[in-house]
């Protein structure tokens, strides 16, 4: 018998097409009369309409959020709110203005009020994060936790296929993480499959018409119900890996959950067979995209990784000034250009390689249903494992064989090694 314990937190919810226009009601519910409109500064216009929405409830705007939320900047905003005399705040964006919001709620303890335009899902939880130093620090209040959503798919039709794709995967990864977590129930694994099915949905239909206002709303009905399972779960390796890495390297968050959620789930694939098989269910409608969406996380980390180890510009200076060169290829820009165009070549076909590899066990499965746990044996990670171990061995022991002096390896013909001999 499963035991657990649940006691829900959730704020009111506002949903549909046009919602926007609720958002004087809203404000006049939580008994406000000046709110204080925040957004990115690429987002000023839109909170300029708010601005025209709100009449003489606005207080003023507050176009700074940035992402990771710094601290310097949450002073800030919090100084102008005090300035203006603000009595609640109205953030209206993605999840670097929804963290402002609940930064200046964590201090003050002004009620705020979201509109996402993307699908962080973070307007749903009790966790908020700031960024000083280079050091990202994150923790729950339930001072943060925003007093009412207005889900408006309409201001995300806009939203590029691109942003949009990374922005669902941020949120399906608070849904995978909530099939695992120590502190699930019930409640909260049926909302993060349906999230996770209805994200992946949504984007399929986004991919043929990213301004379908119906695909646009299920992706919001994902982000809500993923956002919801984050709030109420003790989140894990993924999201502790992602706010490190972002918030020290200053990261675009979206991007980041989406190159690390293959690796964190790969990881804890053999410990939580259960959540894996329910994540694969809930994908099984969009397999095929699925598996595109893998394989193109590959490519991209591949490449990625390859940009941050790999400096042509520096390697060619290094040899000009050293005195080597490549033959054939003049020292400076033109040994550059050649290191460039030789290693993306080596980059696509590892990664290629790489992508054939990782998605073999899911092919299995769904093509033959084989277990996971079992298909993951014949791919991913796995087998990456058994030919390193394979080729690290082989080398082991003709290391050992030279050492000894053998005399040919493998048999009398067709001998890998010849050692010496003694006349």
């Amino acid at each position: 018998m499963r035991e657990f314990v649940f006691q829900a937190r959730l704020p009111r919810v506002v949903f549909g097409a046009g919602a926007l226009q609720h958002l004087p009601r809203e404000i006049d519910a939580l008994g406000a009369k000046r709110a204080l409109v925040l957004s990115t500064p690429g987002q000023a216009a839109t909170a300029q309409r708010l601005l025209d929405l709100l009449g003489p409830r606005a207080a003023g705007v507050f176009a700074q959020a940035a992402m990771h939320v710094p601290t310097a900047t949450a002073r800030a905003a919090r100084d102008e709110a005090q300035r203006l005399g603000a009595d609640c705040a109205v953030a209206i964006g993605g999840g670097s203005t929804t963290g402002l919001g609940k930064a200046i709620a964590l201090e003050t303890g002004l009620p705020v009020i979201a509109v996402p335009t993307t699908y962080a899902g973070s307007e749903m939880t009790t966790m908020y994060g700031l960024t000083e130093s280079g050091a990202k620090t994150t923790g729950r209040d339930p001072r943060v936790l925003p007093r009412c959503v207005i889900y408006d798919p309409e201001l995300s039709c806009g939203l590029p296929f691109g942003i949009t794709v990374v922005s669902m995967l941020n949120a399906i990864a608070h849904a995978a993480e909530g099939l695992y977590a120590p502190d699930a129930n019930p409640v909260i694994d049926l909302m993060a499959e349906q999230g996770i099915r209805t994200g992946a949905a949504a984007l399929l239909r986004l991919q043929r018409d990213p301004r379908d206002i119906d695909a646009r709303g299920d992706a919001l009905v994902a982000a809500w119900l993923c956002g919801t399972v984050m709030g109420n779960i003790t989140v894990g390796l993924h999201h502790k890996l992602c706010h490190t890495l972002g918030g020290s390297f200053k990261l675009p968050h979206a991007e980041v959950h989406t190159v690390v959620l293959p690796h964190a789930m790969a990881y804890n694939a053999a410990a939580a067979p259960h959540a894996m098989r329910r994540i694969a269910g809930a994908l099984q409608e969009g397999a095929v995209l699925y598996m595109l969406l893998y394989a193109l996380m590959i490519l991209f980390f591949s490449y990625f990784w390859v940009a941050t180890q790999f400096n042509e510009l520096q390697i060619a200076d290094d040899l000009k000034k050293n005195g080597g060169y490549i033959p054939g290829v003049r020292p400076g820009q033109q040994t550059s250009e050649y290191l460039h165009k030789a290693m993306s070549r080596i980059t696509l076909a590892g990664a290629i390689a790489l992508t054939i590899i990782a998605v073999i066990p899911i092919m299995l499965n769904a093509e033959l249903r084989i277990p996971y746990a079992v298909a993951t044996f014949f791919g991913g990670t796995s087998l990456l494992i058994v030919i390193g171990v394979a080729m690290d061995t082989m080398n082991q022991i003709e290391s050992q064989l030279i050492m000894r002096h053998y005399d040919g390896f493998l048999g009398p013909r067709g001998r890998r090694l010849r050692g010496r001999r003694s006349y």
